[in-house]
């Protein structure tokens, strides 16, 4: 459990890295910052969480969004409403982020299997997945890094 003041400097850091990925100002050259933003959001859920960080062509952040909340073991997520939320937002990449609970950070066949429906559904509609994050309590997994993507 945190105490007041690590708390307090964990919202200062999220807070840091939201201005730096604010609407189309800040553009990802590498994953390290991206990385970092997705951690801080997603590792003290108590539930596992799938959102998507939306891109533009030129890697300037468009938004996060959380499009599934499920339970402390896994969550629901349908590609129909990934491809409608990446329409929405005008996306031209995206980068999926989703947490395990349990603390560990290796991704699932579960998780491999959903990844590779989603790229397969944004293909369709010429967008990009340039990442899959699955985060633990002290470890981010990158599927582009483990050649996963």
């Amino acid at each position: 459990m945190l105490n007041k003041q690590e708390t307090s400097i964990i919202t200062q850091a999220k807070n840091i890295l939201q201005r730096e990925l604010s609407l189309n100002t800040s553009v990802l050259n590498n994953s390290s910052m991206a990385k970092d933003y997705a951690y801080l959001q997603f590792a003290d859920s108590e539930r596992e969480l799938f959102g998507l960080l939306m891109l533009t062509n030129q890697h300037q952040v468009i938004d996060l969004r959380v499009l599934f909340q499920g339970t402390i073991d896994g969550a629901a997520v349908y590609p129909r409403e990934v491809v409608k939320a990446v329409l929405e937002s005008n996306a031209a990449a995206v980068i999926f982020i989703h947490n395990h609970p349990s603390g560990v950070a290796e991704p699932s066949q579960a998780d491999i299997a959903i990844t590779s429906k989603l790229v397969e559904a944004l293909g369709t509609v010429e967008v990009r997945v340039i990442d899959h994050f699955v985060i633990g309590n002290t470890s981010v997994v990158s599927f582009a890094e483990r050649g996963l993507i």
